[in-house]
Parts: C-alpha cells; sequence; structure tokens
C-alpha cells in the first residue's frame, strides 16, 4: 500500500471519528486530497475497526448518507467533515448530491476539483459547474494549492477540463495573481505561471533574461531564455545579452550567442567557439559564419598558439577534417589538463585515436584526461595487454585510473572483465566495488 493512500485511510478514520477536516489533513498539499478520496473509498479502513464487513454498522460506516452524517447546519466543522467524506464516496449519487451542497463551501474545492475527473458522468458535471462558478472568484491565497491539484491532475483521462479552465482564469487574472504563483514549490506550479506569464508579456525582456539565467529550474529558464532573445533587437541591449550570455545553462548562453547575430554583434562570439558546452560551440560557429568568417580557422590560430582555450581542440574537431589530427596530437600533451582532455576527445571525434599512443595517457594524473582517454581506446581494448592493465587495478593506484583499467578490462571481452568485476566486487573504494557488482550482475555472473 502507498503511503499517500495509507495517509488517506488514516485521514478518514479520523473524520469518521468526529475530528475536523483542517487537524486530520495537510490541507496545502495537493497530495493529501487526492490520498484522502482513494482512502475513503478504501475497504481496508474500515477492516482495521475489527467488525465484520457484512454487518450493518461496518456497511453504514462505508456507505455515509447525506441525510445523516454530511447535511448538518450551515457552516458547522461537522458539516464540512460529513460533506468531505460523501464527496470521496464509492456511491455516484451520494457524491453527485455532495457537490450540490458544497457549493460555495470554499475548504472543499479541492475536492470539488478532484471530481471534476469522476468517472460518472453525471458527478463530473455536477463538479465541472460548481467549479465554473467558483475558480475565478477563489481567493488568491488558495490558488497556489488549486493550480498545484489542478496540474496534478491533468495527467488523468478527464484531466483537461480543470487545466483549460484554470489556464482561461488566470490568462484574464491581474499581474498580482499570476505573480503569486511564480515562486510556488510546485514545480509544474512555476511553469504553468511562467508560460503564462511569457505569453501575457508580464516580464520586460530584461527580467526574461535575468530569469532565465538564474531559474533552477530548466524548462523556465528555456522558455525565459527564448523569450528574451526573441526580444533583442537589432541594435541589440546590453542588459538582456549579459545575463544570457553570462548563463550557467548552456540552453541559456546558446539563446544569447544566437541573439548576439539579431543584435549584429557577430565578433562577439568568437569566444564562445571554445565554451564548454557542444550547443553553444555550435551557435557560435553559426553566428561566426553569418558574419563571412571562417570558425574552423579560428580554431587552428588556437591550437598552434600560446593561449589557448581548454576547449578549442574539441571545437576543431567538431568542425575539422582528418587532416586536423597532426595538430591534435601534439596537444595530448600539454601542461594544461583540460587542453590534454579535448586534445583526446578530439582526436575520437575525427576518427584518428591510435592506441599505442595514447596508451601512455591512462596513467594521466587528471582524472578527465584518463576518462577520454579511456572512452578512446574502448573500441580498441584488445589491443592492451591484460596484464597491463590489471596492474592499474592495484589499491595504490588513483581511483580514475582503476576505474579506466576495469573500464578497458569488461570492454575486451572473455573472462577479463568477470575476473576484474570479482576482484573488485569487495573493494574498499565503493563507488568501484560497486560498479564491479553491477557489472557482474547485468552479466548474470551473480543472482
Amino acid at each position: 500500500m502507498s503511503t499517500e493512500r495509507g495517509d488517506g485511510m488514516a485521514a478518514a478514520r479520523a473524520l469518521m471519528n468526529g475530528e475536523p477536516l483542517h487537524t486530520v489533513l495537510d490541507t496545502s498539499d495537493p497530495a493529501a486530497w487526492t490520498a484522502l478520496d482513494f482512502g475513503v473509498r478504501e475497504p481496508a479502513w474500515y477492516e482495521q475497526e475489527r467488525e465484520p464487513l457484512d454487518t450493518r454498522d461496518s456497511i453504514r460506516r462505508r456507505r455515509l448518507s447525506l441525510d445523516g452524517h454530511a447535511l448538518l447546519p450551515t457552516g458547522s466543522l461537522a458539516r464540512t467533515r460529513g460533506l468531505a467524506l460523501a464527496l470521496c464516496h464509492d456511491d455516484g449519487r451520494t457524491r453527485e448530491r455532495a457537490l450540490g451542497a458544497a457549493a460555495g463551501v470554499r475548504e472543499l474545492l479541492p475536492l470539488v476539483v478532484i471530481r471534476c475527473t469522476d468517472w460518472a458522468e453525471p458527478v463530473r458535471e455536477r463538479a465541472r459547474a460548481v467549479l465554473r462558478e467558483a475558480l475565478p472568484g477563489a481567493p488568491a491565497e488558495d490558488l497556489p494549492l488549486l493550480t498545484a491539484l489542478v496540474l496534478r491532475l491533468a495527467v488523468r483521462a478527464r484531466g483537461d477540463f480543470a487545466r483549460g479552465l484554470l489556464d482561461e482564469v488566470l490568462r484574464s487574472a491581474p499581474y498580482e495573481t499570476v505573480h503569486a504563483l511564480l515562486g510556488s514549490g510546485d514545480r509544474a506550479t512555476r511553469r504553468f505561471a511562467h508560460r503564462i506569464a511569457v505569453d501575457k508579456r508580464m516580464f520586460s525582456p530584461v527580467e526574461l533574461a535575468r530569469i532565465a539565467a538564474s531559474a533552477d529550474d530548466v524548462v523556465v529558464q528555456d522558455m525565459c531564455g527564448q523569450a528574451a532573445f526573441a526580444a533583442v533587437g537589432d541594435e541589440g541591449q546590453d542588459e538582456v545579452l549579459v545575463p544570457l550570455l553570462s548563463a550557467r545553462n548552456p540552453r541559456v548562453r546558446s539563446w544569447g550567442v544566437t541573439a548576439l547575430r539579431r543584435a549584429g554583434r557577430h565578433a562577439q562570439a568568437e569566444p564562445y567557439l571554445a565554451d564548454r558546452s557542444a550547443v553553444v560551440r555550435a551557435c557560435a560557429r553559426w553566428v561566426v559564419r553569418q558574419d563571412g568568417a571562417d570558425p574552423v580557422a579560428v580554431y587552428r590560430a588556437w591550437c598552434t598558439g600560446d593561449d589557448m582555450p581548454p576547449h578549442a581542440p574539441l571545437g576543431l574537431a567538431e568542425c575539422g577534417v582528418r587532416a586536423d589530427a597532426a595538430l591534435l596530437w601534439p596537444l595530448v600533451a600539454h601542461p594544461v589538463a583540460g587542453v590534454r582532455a579535448g586534445a583526446v576527445a578530439g582526436l575520437r571525434a575525427l576518427d584518428t585515436a591510435d592506441a599505442e599512443r595514447l596508451r601512455p595517457l591512462l596513467d594521466d594524473p587528471a582524472p578527465a584526461v584518463v576518462r577520454e582517454a579511456a572512452a578512446s581506446l574502448e573500441a580498441s581494448a584488445r589491443q592492451l595487454p591484460e596484464a597491463w592493465l590489471v596492474e592499474r587495478l592495484a589499491t595504490d593506484r588513483p581511483p580514475h585510473v582503476r576505474a579506466a583499467a576495469f573500464r578497458l578490462l569488461w570492454a575486451r571481452g572473455g573472462t577479463a572483465g568477470p575476473a576484474a568485476a570479482r576482484q573488485l566486487a569487495d573493494d574498499p573504494d565503493p563507488k568501484l566495488s560497486a560498479r564491479a557488482r553491477q557489472a557482474l550482475r547485468r552479466s548474470g555472473a551473480v543472482r
């Protein structure tokens, strides 16, 4: 049984025992409301009362009546409690009658939202009519919960109505209402609110750029970054471009680099030819070419000069030719580890990796260089001496060297890989031992 459903059963028992709704349920949590809906109809909750299932009392506990428990004096906590149970009742006629009584009861609007996805059409249509009347006038402080709940239910077969109604209501709401949802703790709510705010042009281009650069949600980053890009005029806007170009997320930086062309600042894209992100490098190459320049020439100049960006060798491989490998081979001995790693990755991209020449790099002190070397040598692992690789499994070797040696031993096929995995299964290095055990399980060597 899921935790949520178990919580819903506990809430149902507490409501039946007379406790108020707000004390048995976290009314700000959409999951608590859906759990209550399940919990009221879950047979196990009244079995726990230790009563025979076929007794009248147990049947009464399950099939609540609006004539008894629910229809109590208006405004009483008991009436709200009874209506909450009736709205989740397993009998559709009871749920439908409860919707009529619940209209205008603010505390129960989340259950009305849930009933909008009800399998029974009369219940569903009644709930939608109630929600259509209540949602436009719902207090602003209720909207975060209702929005999160609507979006949670939108994945259900009949969840499109409430989502469409919510979208319509928020698009006609004042700025303050939508703005209050932008910082919601619910990710789906934040994304929904940002999409509406972007569509309604609630943000200036500068605000869009700053949100794209600072948001921790990639969907929001991309949404606002794209909108900020579209707002860059022919003359360019530093206050928009600078946040985009300095963003940590590569998608946002790519929007900024691409916007340089719209701003007529092609030359400013050149440093981004050596960006750490492949997508940003690709955008920079496109912008540079639009200005009539040749990015390959820039890369070649970097790779033969003294002041070389670490990702320049890989950038050259992405747009160069096999002959450019002659410029990359000397760089595998470069003093900067990032350059060495980029050179090895570039040689692999150009399909010019040589096992004997790359083999010494498996002992490189930089983990990034060893990872790239192992990736380049994987296809030709059989050309490497098995005993030489096994030596690098010794505990006195650096962890990244041991991991690369195991990777290549496994890539050799045959018995070398499983033998190395059994050797490392109880290794003091938890990451390496976990990797070895996982490899054994996947191969079927260990059940």
